[in-house]
């Protein structure tokens, strides 16, 4: 039987040494990763593999770039570039039909839609929605508003806008032909929670917010007669916090995702350098922390699980390196599996399966 193979995609800042995306290959007898090509671009601070598997986007400092992937061994190929609208993005969504590329835009808060045509090209801007309003101030942190993470919803019909200025998630009902976004809902977050991420699971039963100042994740649980009218609604059922001392001052959640087989959260702390891995309960969705502990280097600021379900990758960002760990999920610990890998400001990681 043919052995599954994998590639890691790795989006870095290349103010520094960094020359753009990585191409990492996967031994999966190891869970190593083998640097075997670099495509040069600014500042790939975002990357994402599409849906259909053909294509990688990125974010660029002039807009965002599109890519084939080459079958073989999933090595890059140009195809072209388009503008956001508004100023560079930090993260990236497409549908699950690959009819649209979402953009997150921190610096302007800008939400933009670009077009994807079936050969992976990008079209020029379909929309753009600008977040207004300030946030709550009680700690120092920017009161504007900060689009740092966009979702499809569990229907695919509609989109999520994590607003970490505002404390605030917005909901938009997206025109699967034109693109349009319309403001249907907003899920306010704690006050001063600086939400950052937000991952689902169940097809959307549940949502988790992570947020960056409180150190905090949020879970909600969708009502359920709101799901069959098709206006979901959400009602918080856990706050769970992802540092051991609690609102740790130092701390910064920053990155977050589920285990392949959706039994696991990880939870990346910049600041304080750990990991914290929490078991999801399946009937109820609600969240139980079985380890935390450090992970070495200097802010985490992303993470990704490898498909075995039991290895994972912290890309620390200002030591410029990557590092494997192994999760004990029996034990509650994980160790290093292998020696770091040097990479200058590794910022978003994909992990993709070549067909």
């Amino acid at each position: 039987m043919t052995k599954d193979r994998y590639v890691a995609y790795v989006g870095t800042y290349t103010h520094g040494k960094s020359e753009g995306i990585y191409i990492f290959d996967i031994d999966t007898d190891t869970w190593t990763l083998k640097e075997r090509k670099v495509v040069p671009v600014e500042n790939p601070s975002d990357v994402l593999v599409s849906n259909n598997g053909q294509f990688l986007y990125a974010v660029t400092d002039r807009g965002v770039n599109a890519y084939q992937i080459l079958e073989e061994d999933g090595d890059l190929e140009f195809l072209n570039s388009q503008w956001t609208g508004g100023m560079r993005g930090c993260y990236l969504e497409t549908d699950l039909e690959d009819r649209f590329l979402f953009v997150a835009g921190y610096h302007d808060a800008r939400v933009s839609v670009m077009p994807l045509g079936e050969d992976g090209y990008l079209g020029e801007v379909a929309d753009g929605v600008f977040h207004e309003g300030i946030g709550l101030n009680i700690t120092d942190r920017s009161t504007m508003p900060h689009v740092t993470c966009v979702k499809m919803t569990q229907n695919d019909k509609g989109l999520f806008a994590v607003d970490s200025g505002l404390d605030q998630v917005k909901v938009y009902d997206v025109d699967g032909k034109t693109g349009k976004l319309r403001l249907r809902d907003i899920i306010r977050c704690e006050l001063d929670s600086g939400p950052r991420m937000l991952r689902m699971y169940r097809q959307g039963e549940y949502i988790y917010i992570l947020g960056g100042m409180s150190n905090r994740i949020c879970a909600y649980h969708a009502v359920p007669d709101s799901v069959q009218s098709g206006a979901v609604d959400y009602e918080c059922i856990q706050k769970i916090s992802t540092v051991s001392e609690g609102k740790d001052l130092r701390a910064a959640a920053s990155g977050i995702e589920f285990s392949p087989d959706g039994r696991y959260l990880f939870v990346s702390n910049a600041g304080v350098n750990t990991i914290a891995v929490f078991a999801v309960d399946p009937q109820t969705g609600l969240l139980e922390q079985i380890c935390s502990g450090y992970c070495g280097g200097d802010y985490p600021k992303s993470l990704a699980v490898l498909p075995d379900n039991e290895h994972f990758v912290v890309l620390s960002h200002n030591t410029n390196e990557m590092m494997v760990y192994k999760m004990n999920y029996e034990e509650g610990y994980f160790l290093m599996s292998s020696k770091p890998v040097s990479i200058g400001q590794p910022n978003s990681i994909f992990i993709h399966k070549l067909s």
